[in-house]
């Protein structure tokens, strides 16, 4: 077995382990402004500002995301969010992502942009209800 066909046999399972990670990681942050956990945030986030209004996107979509269920809209979505925080608060910083500490934002941007064009893969629920 070639490298190649290896890593074609492996894609499907790699794009769900990417959407369950990239879930993990980001309902982490809706956690955080909304739950007081992980971290040592002080106050829970409100939902008349507009990092209140994102933490409930975090914190509802990466659950949906590291679960697979509306993959495609959600991640659509996310991606969107993502574009609108990092022009919002980093872009206004400088031009660099790394110096106005936006290179998280475009990231997640991206990768949620993918996951909306490729979907949750062969380990989600999406592909559960699908098939059912």
């Amino acid at each position: 077995m070639t490298m190649n066909s290896l890593v074609t046999k492996a894609a499907p399972i790699l794009l769900s382990a990417l959407r369950i990670v990239s879930g993990f990681l980001f309902v982490e942050h809706g956690m955080q402004k909304w739950l007081l956990f992980p971290g040592d945030r002080a106050a829970r986030a409100s939902i008349t500002t507009l990092s209140g209004i994102a933490g409930v996107f975090e914190l509802v979509g990466g659950f949906l995301l590291l679960i697979g269920l509306f993959t495609r809209p959600v991640a659509f979505v996310l991606s969107g969010l993502m574009a609108f925080a990092y022009f919002i608060a980093h872009a206004p910083q400088g031009f660099w992502p790394l110096l106005n500490r936006g290179e998280l934002a475009a990231l997640y941007c991206f990768v949620f942009l993918f996951l909306a064009a490729a979907g949750g893969g062969p380990l989600s629920l999406d592909r559960l209800f699908r098939k059912g």
